[in-house]
């Protein structure tokens, strides 16, 4: 039961903060007509995360953690990656309201390029996943480890879809477009302080 509750409670710490991730599966719940239509950014994103799961709980977070040059690159990549996607978010808010769920709505092929790319290749989300919750699953051996990574998966699968329909909601407001521009502003800002955390923790890294 310490492992289901540990599992769940860590989960949703690390899942709720606003972020490329968050911000991408929202506007495509936003935008398209169809809820069932933003399955594939739904699925990549769950797919992906459970794969970055299962890999930390399988141990690549000591692998990681015992080599300073990896995390060090880590933080360089990060840094750069998530500068990048705040200019991407920002730029999509020069759009004018009525044309901004144009701009956000993406096909099923991109859902799935853009998903992918924002769990896998955003080191921020890796950090967090390797670090923390493969750091924690440590404590816990057999069924205890079996039960705390299905809670971590399952959490976030299920926030995925909460974003989504919630998403779906806001884009059937008749202001929706001025308020999709708003989410953007403010989450490319919030990109922008995590880029900055990370290119601390990189020149931090390097001094030392």
């Amino acid at each position: 039961m310490l492992a289901l509750v540990h599992g769940i409670i860590l989960a949703f710490g690390l899942i709720l903060p606003l972020g490329v991730q968050n911000v991408f599966i929202f506007n495509q719940g936003a935008t398209h007509r169809k809820l069932f239509r933003a399955a594939p950014a739904i699925f990549t994103a769950g797919f992906c995360d459970t794969i970055l799961i299962v890999l930390a709980v399988s141990g690549l977070s000591v692998v990681v953690l015992n080599f300073e040059w990896l995390k060090i690159l880590l933080f360089l990549f990060g840094t750069i990656f998530l500068i990048y996607m705040g200019f991407v978010m920002w730029r999509s808010t020069s759009a004018s309201s009525s044309s901004l769920q144009e701009t956000n709505r993406f096909s099923a092929r991109r859902q799935v390029t853009f998903a992918a790319s924002v769990s896998l290749l955003n080191p921020h989300a890796i950090i967090d996943t390797i670090g923390v919750i493969g750091t924690s699953s440590l404590a816990y051996v057999g069924h205890e480890k079996v039960i705390f990574t299905l809670a971590c998966i399952i959490v976030s699968w299920i926030w995925f879809f909460f974003l989504a329909i919630i998403g779906r909601k806001v884009g059937q407001l008749g202001n929706s477009g001025i308020l999709l521009k708003r989410i953007n502003q403010i989450s490319a800002f919030i990109i922008w302080v995590m880029a900055f955390y990370l290119g601390y923790n990189f020149f931090t890294n390097l001094l030392v």
